[in-house]
């Protein structure tokens, strides 16, 4: 079960603007010891992991090989669909899993992440 996630980042205020505008979600910046971080919105609930866009030097690297994060939504197709304008670039398009296990997607984020999409619809 992923219970927390951080998402590597050159650029803070590119990469909060990108994933607000994607996610449609406003995202909470704190200064934790002279690291950055973006906290995501937690929704306190059992099963729904929440995590942070994270600069804190040479540990921390954007990859478009490295961890792959699925985030859920409702219709994939809404959130790609604002991927592009917000500074990303879509690299594999709503694709069927199977009937039971629903959709995929995914991207690279502005800082040159790899993200992916998942829905039921």
């Amino acid at each position: 079960m992923v219970t927390w996630f951080e998402i590597p980042v050159i650029d803070m205020k590119r990469a909060k603007t990108f994933y607000e505008t994607v996610f449609d979600i406003e995202i909470n910046l704190q200064d934790m010891e002279g690291v950055q971080m973006g906290w995501f919105p937690n929704q306190n609930q059992v099963g729904i992991a929440t995590g942070t866009l994270i600069y804190a030097g040479e540990h921390y690297k954007p990859s478009k090989d490295g961890v792959l994060v699925y985030f859920s939504c409702d219709n994939i197709a809404n959130e790609m669909s604002r991927v592009a304008d917000a500074g990303g670039k879509v690299v594999l398009g709503k694709k069927q899993i199977s009937e039971e296990h629903g959709y995929m997607a995914y991207f690279i984020d502005s800082e040159g992440n790899r993200i992916a999409l998942h829905s039921l619809r």
